[in-house]
């Protein structure tokens, strides 16, 4: 099979696709999937930059977090999916090849009305932001939530998951353009941040009529930290997701004990084969459905073949996607 591997770690030159062996059959409760696309994270471009190395039993060299694809092989415990079936999930790595193999129950069904493109860019933004948001925050309908880098894949996965719960969005990023084009995903209110965040607190008082955020979801890291806290509302949550901007802050325990907030860090590859398979079921059963009907959807940046891949690396490096950037492997 075909695969993209990282020859040692560096920039986007590094990325080489090379014929590699197919995966053995499966055993267990696994399943091998024949991949026809996958989508571009963050995560990908840290591994190959030599910063976030791949979790125990994961390829250390070939990047992918998520996929979209046909069952090829089940392992002989598997009863819930046959081969031909169309599936979409996540994995701690590997996902750049034709071939990935993960449990059984690391996969859902893709829904009738998505192409392989889209089901591509729905299962890294869709499981972070669902867990983030409803596990993780225990977000309520009428509440509302800041939701910082509003134009990136979780940015946009989450506020149509706001909207879908009846909650409220306020969003941040340092692009006038992508607030403007998040707005169609459900933006409530939006304010352009550059260089100094406490902008934000004054536009929250002010929509919030001195309320406060009751969740604040930090795709950005620490430079938005201090600001977050005085931002939020009694009781509030933050859940910290992101770090491009920092992954240090000063934490002020006073503003912290006196509001009752809970700050609290999330990461998904990193976590157990149970914790993935606890998401993915909630995943399936709260979120496809919404795919299902049109009441969220994928939002993509770009595609590019499986060979220019490095160009697709470079495309996120610059930080000018609005939505997913995916990678499109073969035509079924």
């Amino acid at each position: 099979m075909r695969a993209v591997v990282i020859k040692s770690p560096g920039g986007v030159e590094v990325l080489e696709l090379r014929e590699v062996a197919d995966p053995p059959e499966p055993v267990a409760n696994h399943v091998v999937v024949r991949v026809f696309a996958s989508a571009l994270n963050r995560a990908d471009v840290l591994q190959r930059m030599g910063h976030y190395p791949a979790p125990p039993g994961s390829p250390r060299d070939t990047p992918g977090l998520e996929f979209a694809g046909e069952v090829a092989q089940v392992g002989p415990q598997v009863t819930q999916w046959r081969s031909g079936d169309r599936v979409f999930g996540i994995c701690g790595g590997g996902a750049y090849a034709e071939f990935v193999t993960v449990p059984a129950n690391h996969l859902a069904a893709i829904p009738n009305n998505l192409s392989w493109v889209e089901a591509a860019a729905v299962p890294e933004v869709f499981i972070t932001a669902h867990d983030a948001l409803f596990t993780q925050a225990r977000l309520q309908p009428g509440e509302t939530v800041m939701v910082h880098a509003a134009g990136s894949g979780v940015g946009t996965a989450a506020l149509q998951l706001i909207r879908s719960a009846g909650a409220r969005s306020f969003g941040t990023s340092r692009s006038a353009d992508k607030l403007e084009r998040a707005d169609e995903f459900g933006l409530d209110e939006s304010i352009v941040v550059k260089d100094d965040p406490r902008v934000i607190v004054e536009k929250v008082q002010k929509w919030t009529s001195g309320v406060g955020i009751d969740v604040v979801l930090d795709l950005v890291g620490a430079a938005y930290f201090e600001a977050s806290l005085r931002s939020m509302a009694y009781l509030g949550r933050m859940i910290l997701v992101g770090t491009t901007s920092g992954a240090k802050a000063t934490l002020d325990y006073g503003l912290v004990m006196s509001k009752r907030l809970t700050v609290k860090g999330t990461v998904l590859r990193a976590r157990s084969l149970e914790e993935k398979a606890t998401a993915t079921r909630l995943f399936a059963k709260h979120v496809v459905p919404l795919l299902a009907s049109g009441a969220v959807r994928p939002v993509i940046d770009r595609t590019y073949r499986l060979d220019e891949v490095r160009q697709a690396h470079e495309r996120m490096e610059f930080n000018e996607s609005f939505g997913k950037i995916v990678l499109v492997f073969r035509n079924p």
